[in-house]
Parts: structure tokens; sequence; C-alpha cells
């Protein structure tokens, strides 16, 4: 692999690993691949990829035969992750980091793979999630944002769902996208009048595809699609020591801290304490409006959210701020809790969350908003309800005030409500 002292080059990688059958079982690497490539002229320059022998064999004796051909007989004679573990630390340390649903899934796969055989894992320099950014920019115009089903929308073939060949891949998809985006921004009227979805994402909410602006900012805001609960964690899922932090690059050449796993959590069954605050009136710094409830915290939600202050504190300090560090538990009641924000969607002012109402039977119902309405979110969040919540972890350091925000990205409401 190309060892550049500057590190300027993007790492596109990804991971073929097995796929948990049981709640808390981890996802073991079976396969990892990695391009460099040249940020001025997108040429890969040069690229790596290996077959993963898991330490323990047995761990796969069940694995089913796979369409991609990877299976206990070829990763037999295949080098362990912690043979491998110096080249992959090589090609991933100070880069930054791109690949589809990396933020989702791999980058965390990667953090746990390093803290399994005892060894500080790489940082990226700052990371670029293609789910994220063309989920943001080009919408669901293909039908889906799967990798597959953006390949094919362009012609470009299937997915292998091999590391090496879904890397390559997932450049040349960014490639047609951006020429898309570049090619609609010089006609805007005429090449989108004729696709709703492009019209929708782009006009109605008043931004240009090619505007990458604070993007930071917007992922962690975005309108989440109907799959909105893949990916997240019960908090007894998190392998702490797999979490760390890092300064990535924002907005106009500052910096604001990452955390770094599969910081996507799911709290069942959580008990609001207190509802949507009609006498509020505040607007957060972009001017959307600032909702937010507060719900109980259990002890194993405490333990991760404590462990990721402690980090991304410590990050801030050294890096200079000098805001106030505001802990994300609550403990002056007398049940540690935890504030929930529920987004704005962008410029546009409709919830960014996904809002559902369980019924006794279980099914969930999606319920549709047509405008801000605080009045009609008070009547759905009484206090001593509970809810399933999804939400993720955002660093953010504003008018001296520092800390980690929980982003609401799914609630689920339950009809059966018990009060205090």
């Amino acid at each position: 692999m190309v060892r550049s002292e500057d590190r300027f080059e993007y790492a596109f990688f990804d991971l073929e690993t097995t796929k948990p059958t049981q709640p808390g079982q981890e996802c073991i690497i079976l396969e990892f691949g990695a391009i460099l490539v040249c940020p001025s002229t997108l040429v890969e320059l040069d690229h790596y990829y290996t077959l993963v022998r898991p330490a323990d064999l047995s761990s796969i004796a069940s694995l089913p035969m796979r369409s991609n051909g990877i299976n206990i007989d070829t990763v037999s004679s295949s080098p362990t992750f912690q043979e491998i573990a110096d080249e992959v630390y090589d090609i991933l340390h100070g880069r930054i980091w791109a690949g589809h649903n990396i933020l989702g899934f791999d980058c965390a796969r990667i953090q746990e793979a390093f803290a399994h055989i005892g060894r500080p894992a790489p940082k990226p320099k700052g990371t670029i999630d293609s789910l994220t950014l063309l989920t943001q920019r080009f919408g669901r115009r293909a039908g889906n944002m799967k990798l597959d089903t953006l390949a094919n929308h362009f012609g470009l073939g299937p997915q292998e769902h091999r590391s090496l060949a879904d890397v390559r891949l997932n450049l040349e998809v960014l490639k047609y996208c951006a020429t898309v985006l570049f090619l609609e921004s010089s006609l805007p009227d005429m090449l989108t009048e004729n696709d709703p979805i492009t019209s929708l994402s782009t006009q109605n909410a008043g931004l240009d595809p090619l505007h990458m602006g604070p993007l930071s900012n917007e992922m962690q805001e975005e309108l989440n699609q109907p799959d909105a609960a893949v990916g997240f964690l019960e908090p007894d899922e998190v392998l702490i020591p797999s979490i760390y932090a890092s300064l990535v690059p924002w907005y106009r050449g500052s910096q604001r801290i990452k955390l770094l796993h599969d910081l996507q959590l799911c709290c069942r069954h959580m008990k609001l304490r207190f509802g949507i605050n009609m006498k509020s009136d505040l607007f957060d710094y972009s001017g959307r409006p600032k909702l937010d409830i507060i719900a109980d915290a259990s002890p194993n939600l405490c333990k991760v959210l404590d462990a990721c202050d402690d980090i991304a504190s410590k990050l801030s300090v050294d890096s200079g701020s000098n805001s106030e560090w505001r802990p994300v538990v609550i403990r002056q009641y007398d049940y540690p809790a935890v504030r929930l924000h529920i987004p704005a969607s962008g410029d546009i002012r409709i919830y960014a969350t996904e809002i559902y109402k369980k019924e006794p039977s279980g099914t969930e119902q999606r319920l549709i908003f047509t405008k801000f309405d605080k009045s009609e979110l008070s009547t759905l969040f009484k206090q001593g309800s509970f809810m399933d919540a999804f939400f993720s972890l955002d660093p953010y350091d504003y008018q001296q005030n520092a800390g980690i925000r929980l982003v609401a990205k799914k609630l689920v409401i339950h009809s059966m409500n018990l009060y205090f």
C-alpha cells in the first residue's frame, strides 16, 4: 500500500462479516478491503484486501454458504485480524475514511476488532459516509439508498458483496451521482421539474444539491428513512472500550468532536418524565424550532452515556475549548434522566424524527404531520407514558456550552399509558 507522509488520500474501505442471529451477538469480520483514492483526481492509487480467519473457527462452524462465496473453507487458511492489524492500521490511521454506511456499521467493527486484540484502533482525519451524503444530496430517486440499488440505477451491475469490489463500486456510484447533480445544477428548472423527488428535496427545502455546507450538522438531523430503527444498539450491546472521540473538520475551517462507535442507541419502554414544554419558545442555532422531552434513564444507558461524556469532555479540554461541559445524564431528579431532542427537518419546519403509535397488539402506526404544532405533540407525549426511543449522540460546543445532545431519530409511543 501507498504510505505517504501527509496521508492525503481517501481511504475507502468495506467489511464482510457474519450476521448476528441473536441479541448481543457480535459481527465477526470475514474480509477487509480498501482502496486509497487521490482526492483531486479520484484515481485509485493502491488497494489491499484479504479474507480474515476468526480467532475461533468454531464460531463460524454453522456459517451457511453465501452467494459471495465466503464460507468456513475459504477463510480457514487466511490470516487472523491480529495478523493483518498492522496493515489495516497503516491504511486507515490519519486518513479520511470513506464508505457506504461506515458510520452505522464498519467504523464500529474496526474499533471492536482492535479492542479484542488489545491494541489502539486507528483514528480518521475525517469521515465521508456515502449513505448519509447521498441521502441528503441525491435522494431516493433510485428507489432506496442501498449500494446495490444505486449501482443498478446507473447500469453498473449487481453488487458482489465482496469488500474490494464493493468499495470500487461505491466510488463509481459517487462519481455518477455527483455528475447527475452537477448537470442538474446548471439547469435546475428544466432538469428537475419532472423529478418529484429532486423537486421536493432541493427546491421546496431550499437546498442546493451541490452545496455541502455544515454537513456534520445536517447529517445528525436528516429526515429518517422508513428503516430508521436499523443499526441501533441496546445499551448493553455497546462495547464501551471501543468508544472513542476525535476532532473532525466542520464548518469554515472549524472542528467538532465526533464520537465513533455504533453510537445510535435504542432504549425500549422508557418512561416519560416531562413532555413538550408549551411555555418554551426557543430556537436552535440554525433558527429552527427547539423541542425536547425528558425521559428516565436506565443504569445501562447511564453507563454508556457517562463513558461517552468522559471521553468527549476530555477531548474538548485538550482541544482548547473553554466552554462549560454539561453532562448528558441529568441527575437533579430522584432518578437519572436524559433529554431527547426532536429536531426540525433541515429548513422545513416539520419534524425530522419519525413518530409512531404502538397499539396493544404490537402494531406500530406512523403518525404523519403536515405542520409544526407543539400543542399537537404535547397531547402525544404525556408525563408518565412509555415509549421506545431510537437516538443518536451529537457532541456540540456553542456559546460557551458544550456537551452531547441526544437526537431522537424514531419515537414509538405506547398506547397504554401509565402515570406516576
